[in-house]
Order: C-alpha cells, then sequence, then structure tokens
C-alpha cells in the first residue's frame, strides 16, 4: 500500500471516520471512499461501509474489491441499574466498546460492574468528552429525567445511530413535552426509540437486555 494512502487511514482511524479502499485488482490502483463522496462506486461503497462487509464489485474497468474501514462500534449506557448488568456485558460480546455513565457512586462500583469502563459523571458533561459519533449507540435507563434528560439534551443533535430511552408510554410523552420546552424539533425528538426495545414481551431485566440489543442491531443494520 502507498504510503500516503496508509497514512491518510491511520488519520481517519484516529478522527473516528468511516471509509473504505477501493483496489482495482486488474491494476492495483487504490484509492479511498467516504461517505457522502461523489465517487464512481459511492453507492456501493456506502453499502459495505452500513453491512461492514467488504465486497467485490464488477465494473467496466474490470473487478474491484471494496475493503471497510469503520471506527469501532460504542455503546454509552447511562444508569447503573439492572437491566445495564445485563445489557453490558451483551454489547461487549457483539463487539460494542462500553462505556456505562453514572455519577451515583453507590450504584456505579466495579462490584456491580467488573471490567466494565464507568464514567462517574453527569451524562452531558460525559457525552461532551464521548462526542457521540455515527457508530455510537446511547441508552438512557436511569427512569430519572434529572439524569436522562441531559444525556438526550447531548445526544439529540449528535450522528448517534441509535438512542433508546426506559420507560413507559406514558412517562416518554411526558419526556416529549420536556423536550419540545427545551427547543427540540418533532424529527430529534422522534430519533428517541422509546419506550427502549424491540416489543417481545419482555419482563426481567436480562429480558428487557435482549430486546435493547436486538433493537440496537437492527438499527445498526438497516433493519430498523
Amino acid at each position: 500500500m502507498d504510503r500516503a494512502l496508509l497514512d491518510q487511514l491511520q488519520a481517519d482511524r484516529a478522527a473516528h471516520r468511516s471509509v473504505v479502499l477501493a483496489t482495482h485488482l486488474d491494476s492495483g490502483r487504490q484509492h479511498l471512499i467516504y461517505a457522502g463522496g461523489n465517487d464512481p462506486l459511492q453507492t456501493e461503497a456506502e453499502a459495505a461501509i452500513r453491512s461492514d462487509k467488504p465486497a467485490t464489485i464488477e465494473t467496466e474497468d474490470g473487478k474491484v474489491f471494496l475493503n471497510i474501514f469503520n471506527p469501532p462500534l460504542r455503546m454509552l449506557i447511562i444508569g447503573a441499574v439492572h437491566i445495564a448488568q445485563f445489557l453490558t456485558p451483551m454489547a461487549e460480546m457483539a463487539g460494542y466498546e462500553v462505556a456505562l455513565i453514572d455519577p451515583r457512586e453507590a450504584w456505579a462500583t466495579p462490584d456491580r460492574f467488573p471490567g466494565v469502563r464507568i464514567i462517574d459523571e453527569w451524562p452531558d458533561d460525559a457525552m461532551a468528552d464521548l462526542k457521540p459519533d455515527h457508530r455510537t449507540a446511547v441508552v438512557t435507563l436511569t427512569h430519572d429525567p434529572k439524569l436522562d434528560d441531559p444525556a438526550l439534551n447531548a445526544v439529540l443533535g449528535s450522528d448517534a445511530f441509535y438512542i433508546g430511552s426506559l420507560g413507559s408510554k406514558r412517562t416518554h410523552a411526558k419526556r416529549v413535552d420536556r423536550l419540545a420546552e427545551a427547543g427540540f424539533t418533532p424529527e430529534q425528538i422522534a430519533r428517541i426509540h422509546a419506550p427502549v426495545g424491540l416489543d417481545i414481551g419482555a419482563k426481567s431485566p436480562a429480558e428487557i437486555a435482549i430486546s435493547v440489543m436486538a433493537q440496537v442491531t437492527a438499527t445498526l443494520r438497516g433493519a430498523a
């Protein structure tokens, strides 16, 4: 690989940018394709980015191999509650870098969440540092507006591919009112999956975590 291309790929990864390396198999020529560009292979490249799968494309000039370099998947969970105790290992097994955000030190402890990155800051402060991007899922689980609302205020304008919030339809209706009063548009508020998770009749914390993980996956893969 050309050194300049390698340096650019490293810079893109550091900046959490998705990029496709296109290799023309007959000539060996390589170039980079970014989401939102106007490359002749733009449609195929963006489909590869979404699927996380490399692809070989037939073109008039021969076959082109598309190799995807996506930033790591991240899940930011607000609330060190029982559901989070099941959701964190599920997300990690699915390939997500997980961060648990909760300023309540009695809840967010290494004993309850062994091996999990714990951030004991208020959610809006944490989000300012974490900068959710297009490979980030955000799930609020505290059921407490004092914690969930600051997180939502911080991420509704972000590129996070998934935003979900625990709570009944009645709870969410009140949440919608508060967010509207805060100046968010109906389109922004509609990004929130609430009640969080697929409707599979989940009852226990573990079952709810399964439903959340399924909905996050469906959204990531374009099936939701």
